[in-house]
């Protein structure tokens, strides 16, 4: 039996690092992971101040299934973000972009 390193599977599957593919995919999952961590976020946020699902929906003004779904790092835009975190009573949103500075969302 043969055992391959996760990079080699990535290069033999996906592609080399460089090429077209390999940069979508790992943009992709760059993607996903910034995703997963913006709904943990929420839902941690949601969690600390003991309320459902369905009670913040109520407060943002969507349904139980949407704030799941964003919680989960699906569909997650800045506009939801805004709203959920107003919801969740936060006084101010920043959004850092490095060595561009700091822009306030709210």
């Amino acid at each position: 039996m043969e055992l391959y390193t996760h990079e080699q599977m990535l290069d033999k599957h996906i592609g080399k690092v460089g090429t077209r593919r390999r940069d979508k995919f790992d943009e992709d999952v760059r993607k996903a992971v910034e995703e997963y961590c913006l709904g943990e976020a929420v839902k941690n946020a949601r969690v600390s101040q003991h309320l459902t699902q369905e009670e913040l929906g109520e407060r943002v003004g969507v349904r139980a299934a949407r704030i799941s779904k964003i919680e989960k790092g699906n569909g997650i835009n800045l506009s939801s973000l805004i709203r959920i975190f107003k919801a969740l009573g936060a006084e101010s949103g920043t959004l850092d972009l490095g060595s561009m500075g700091r822009v306030a969302l709210w």
